[in-house]
């Protein structure tokens, strides 16, 4: 489990009020045929966040411990030429869980993307060696590092390239944490 799930599952009973034992148990007693039915459950009697729901719907539905959801994609994204990426991913999304527990890491085919309420920013391997980190931020003029998202990605703003553990630095971290207040 990587750190960012585990900072997760650590703090379902802070962002949801109970622990996260406690949801998988209720989830069970219902006997859902389907994970899109413990998802929508939760959602909607108890307003659990959709990322916080989906881990206890997967959890249920293997039937054993928690589950990153969408590990197997974020695996995917980083094999091959683009597995010296993957530290880069991880120390992004450590960085992003410290904004609040109620960050969600949501692994889509090609990138993953980073919600609270909705989706604030994303990070996608896009080469064998860079990163692309995609960013929504209302009322911020591109400039230096931050390009405009031009054709990247039509869900974010704006795009930030990163090559090495140094382009995650203070800056960074400050245009996702503007994007996470803004969502």
């Amino acid at each position: 489990m990587d750190d960012a799930m585990a900072a997760m599952i650590a703090n379902y009973e802070k962002n949801t009020g109970k622990p996260f034992e406690a949801w998988v148990a209720i989830a069970r007693k219902e006997n859902f045929a389907k994970h899109g039915e413990i998802v929508k459950h939760l959602k909607e009697k108890y307003g659990m966040g959709h990322g916080y729901a989906n881990v206890v719907a997967m959890t249920v539905m293997k039937g054993d411990a928690p589950a990153p959801a969408g590990d197997d994609l974020v695996e995917a994204q980083y094999a091959g030429r683009k597995a010296a990426l993957r530290p880069l991913y991880d120390q992004l999304a450590k960085a992003v869980a410290k904004f609040g527990g109620d960050v969600e890491l949501s692994p889509k085919k090609t990138y993953v993307s980073l919600r609270r309420s909705k989706q604030f920013a994303l990070v996608q391997p896009s080469t064998a060696d860079r990163l692309d980190v995609g960013i929504n931020l209302k009322g911020v003029a591109p400039g230096g590092r931050l390009e405009a998202s031009g054709s990247f990605n039509a869900m974010v703003s704006h795009r930030v390239r990163v090559a090495t553990a140094k382009d995650i630095d203070d800056e960074l971290v400050g245009w996702l944490r503007a994007a996470y207040d803004q969502a």
